[in-house]
């Protein structure tokens, strides 16, 4: 997911999917945890997603639209 996508979410949006992204990431560890192994790729991938949402949310909160 791009940062583009990203800030043409609205805000309810972006919380719904920053929660299903959680959501996987917890689902992910778990498997993890219990040995079977999936696409490790897609844990670092969640985590990335989840961080540009949390930028996307503190940038608009404090009025720094915009960037790259």
């Amino acid at each position: 997911m791009r940062a583009v996508e990203i800030r043409a979410m609205s805000a309810d949006e972006r919380k719904e999917q920053l929660l299903s992204l959680k959501k996987e990431l917890f689902n992910l560890r778990f498997q993890h945890a219990n040995g079977r192994e999936g696409n490790t790729a897609r844990v670092r991938q969640i985590r990335r997603d989840i961080a540009r949402i949390k930028t996307v949310e503190g940038r608009s909160r404090t009025g720094l639209e915009g960037g790259t």
